[in-house]
């Protein structure tokens, strides 16, 4: 491992693959793949004060403010301080990002650009298993049985906001949040961008940049 930690962030709007990108850079590289979504979902099974709030919030129908997600990413990033990680899902706003600046310095920005139709189509697809997060696409990732997650046998979902009437809403949501958030990484120098259709296409390049700033664990053939 380099002997200098490595703070790095995806960027993405729903439907890109950056949970899926974030797996192959955790795996190639030693990085620690830290999900905004899961330690959301984790705060909320653990009743604290600050999953009862976001919990407040899911129930209403209403996204998790910034002050929420941000009390539980700073609590997690805290407890890694001496350790190589790899953001997903966070900072999606410019106040997130603000408050991340307050305890560390990223080294790297990964921003995933992919054709708008490709994401409605992904995303229209998408079914997700409520508990775990694990999400399926009936077009190149259906579970064994139409429905049913692979794991524990219990059923998929589709959530509100992956219905296509729902997606082109939170697409343009998504970048207009998004936006200031990419300008400020690209003024500093560390944005990094990536355009295409395809997780497998785009990972060869990804692989290239990551090479060059940590030594790999695994070959890009092995991953």
């Amino acid at each position: 491992m380099a002997s200098k930690l490595l703070r790095a962030v995806v960027l993405g709007p729903p439907g890109s693959g950056k949970g899926t990108m974030c797996e192959r850079i955790a795996r190639s590289f030693g990085l620690q793949h830290l999900s905004s979504g899961q330690f959301l979902r984790e705060s909320l099974c653990g009743g604290g004060e600050v999953g009862i709030l976001a919990k407040q919030y899911l129930e209403q129908g209403l996204l998790v403010p910034d002050h929420v997600i941000t009390r539980v990413m700073m609590t997690e990033l805290e407890k890694r301080r001496e350790q190589h990680w790899l953001l997903d899902g966070f900072p999606r706003t410019l106040g997130q990002a603000e408050a991340l600046d307050r305890i560390c310095k990223l080294d790297l920005v990964i921003s995933l650009n992919i054709p708008f139709e490709t994401l409605k189509d992904r995303l229209s697809a998408r079914w997700v298993h409520p508990a775990s997060g694990r999400v399926y696409n009936m077009d190149f990732n259906p579970p064994h049985v139409q429905g049913i997650d692979d794991l524990t046998g219990e059923p998929l979902v589709q959530r509100e906001d992956d219905k296509p009437e729902a997606v082109a809403a939170r697409l343009r949501k998504y970048k207009d949040a998004a936006k200031p958030v990419i300008e400020l990484y690209k003024s500093r120098g560390i944005l990094h961008s990536f355009s295409g259709t395809e997780t497998n296409k785009i990972w060869p390049y990804v692989y290239t940049l990551l090479s060059s700033k940590i030594p790999p664990i695994l070959s890009d053939e092995e991953n």
